[in-house]
Order: C-alpha cells, then sequence, then structure tokens
C-alpha cells in the first residue's frame, strides 16, 4: 500500500523565498472527490500524472499515482474534471536537508501560500525553518481537493488569517 505522510503549515514570511528553485507551475483538476477519495489529474511543468488519494483528514493518507500523457492530462482538465482547478507554483526549498515544498497559489486562491513536508514516518522530528508558522494538516479547508469547492478567495477575513 502506498502511504503518503504529509504536514502543512502556513507561512509567516516570505524569507524562503532566495532558498528556492526556479519553481513549477501546476495546473490540476479532480475526476472525482467524494467522502471516501479523490482522482486528480496534474500537469506539473512537461509531466502529468493522474492520483488516487483517499479523503481522511489528517498527515497520514494513502496515495497512488501514475504517469499519463500531457495531452491526455489536458484534455480531461479541459472536459472531464470538475470546472475549478487549482492553479499554483510549486517551489522547493532545501533545509537542513528536509525539502519543503511551497505551493503559492493563483487564480481563485491567489493569496494562499502553504508549506508541506512529506516524512517518512508520522513521529519523524525534523527542524521547522523560522519562515514556517501554524500546522494546518488537519484543517481541511487548506486541501486542494476542497479548495476547488470553497476558493481561498470566498474565505472570510477571518479564516484567510489562520
Amino acid at each position: 500500500m502506498a502511504i503518503e505522510i504529509e504536514r502543512k503549515f502556513l507561512l509567516v514570511d516570505d524569507s524562503w523565498r532566495p532558498a528556492a528553485d526556479a519553481g513549477t507551475k501546476m495546473r490540476q483538476g479532480y475526476l472525482s472527490n467524494s467522502e471516501k477519495s479523490s482522482i486528480r489529474v496534474r500537469i506539473s511543468g512537461d509531466v502529468a500524472h493522474i492520483n488516487i488519494k483517499s479523503a481522511e483528514p489528517g498527515c497520514v493518507r494513502r496515495e497512488y499515482e501514475y504517469p499519463i500523457p500531457v495531452s491526455d492530462a489536458e484534455e480531461l482538465l479541459a472536459d472531464l474534471c470538475h470546472d475549478a482547478l487549482i492553479e499554483k507554483i510549486r517551489y522547493k526549498v532545501n533545509f537542513s536537508g528536509f525539502i519543503w515544498e511551497i505551493d503559492v497559489f493563483s487564480g481563485v486562491n491567489q493569496g494562499l501560500i502553504v508549506a508541506e513536508i512529506e516524512l517518512d514516518d508520522l513521529e519523524q522530528k525534523f527542524p521547522r525553518p523560522p519562515w514556517i508558522g501554524r500546522e494546518v494538516s488537519d484543517e481541511i479547508r487548506y486541501y486542494n481537493s476542497h479548495l476547488i469547492y470553497y476558493p481561498f478567495c470566498q474565505w472570510s477575513s477571518t479564516e484567510s488569517m489562520g
């Protein structure tokens, strides 16, 4: 079974940017999004994948990902996915030997920036960079699969402040 252990955080500032790579533009949509699982299509730079992920909230979820032709992904995004798409640039930052993925959202989620770290096990210790803020791993409103239904632009000022 493929398991993803991922923790998600808000950021306190942009001091991560000097250490970031050039970033990769991503577009993704959802073929299915239920209480049990989501099926996502993503174009990341010049590659595409289909992804199946269990839907339980928290840091540990089952995840299966398979490469598909970019042309197939374009068709799926245009014709079969939920109308709302997730658009973002993903930056990678190495901090003390750990790779952080920082998603800077655009489109209807403009203004949302979230950092994620994948771990080998739930109890794994990692150093927290100075730009990391509050953990939001258990808050479904920050999940991409939720942002297609309730985008950041619709959040109240209280919600968007974290």
